[in-house]
């Protein structure tokens, strides 16, 4: 049996993990917080009648929890001497549950491993077909409701609460599962040096047409370049993607 991969496993493999990354940004990072309160606080009051219709039909279309719960890996920045530095934790992933309850991960996990590895045989084994959406379509797991939610992107709506608590931000990489963490490269783990997103620069590019090493770039790339003005940039763009529906599951 796999010994199953945790947060100490994370920082003995990562030699970022507690390194100093830049000089220290204070004055963005507050202003980045700011940012996500006064929006994520406006949303879930605009949008709690929504919730709560999602709420009711989850529970009309399968036994179960309305929330799926996951742990996930984040970051928590530490400010020292003048520079920053990111330390991995983990947290509560909130989202709709758009599968059946308990549902077996393993499917996922062995897409996820092809997918991370570029294996396109194994993602098209997986699949049932060879697609060019680098994502897990056709899942048996899903519920009638989970795939309206999925193609919406409606399901990601509880993650403001994750935002709201500060495990997350509205913009940064998408958080990721520790089983996924477990088949990066070394480079990969640059990703994780950042308050992960519920949208990102990845979403408004090329979503789920990338390959994993392209995903990873970019989200580097928005950490590098990150910003008050490109977080807004990337916000104001996210609603056309998720209109869009391209790419999604």
């Amino acid at each position: 049996m796999q010994k199953e991969f945790t947060i100490e496993d994370l920082e003995r493999v990562d030699p970022f993990a507690l390194n100093p990354l830049v000089k220290d940004r204070s004055t963005y990072f507050v202003l980045k917080r700011l940012l996500d309160l006064s929006l994520t606080i406006s949303a879930l009051v605009i949008l709690l009648p929504v919730l709560i219709l999602i709420a009711i039909l989850i529970r009309l279309d399968s036994p179960g929890p309305v929330f799926f719960v996951q742990e996930r890996v984040g970051a928590r920045r530490r400010a020292r001497g003048g520079y920053a530095c990111w330390q991995k934790v983990t947290f509560p992933f909130v989202k709709f549950r758009t599968m059946a309850h308990n549902a077996d991960p393993s499917l996922h996990q062995e897409y996820i491993k092809a997918f991370i590895h570029n294996d396109a045989l194994a993602m098209a084994e997986v699949q049932g077909e060879d697609t060019q959406v680098r994502k897990l379509l056709h899942d048996p797991r899903v519920t009638r409701i989970g795939r309206l939610l999925r193609k919406s992107s409606l399901d990601e709506l509880p993650q403001l609460w994750n935002v709201l608590w500060g495990d997350m931000s509205l913009v940064g990489p998408r958080p990721a599962i520790l089983y996924e963490v477990q088949e990066y490269k070394p480079w990969h783990l640059q990703r994780l040096e950042s308050l992960p997103g519920l949208t990102g620069l990845w979403q408004v590019t090329a979503r789920s047409s990338a390959d994993f090493d392209e995903m990873v770039s970019l989200d580097i790339q928005y950490i590098e370049k990150q910003s008050l003005w490109l977080d807004l940039i990337i916000l104001l763009k996210t609603p056309f993607v998720v209109l869009n529906s391209k790419g999604a599951a």
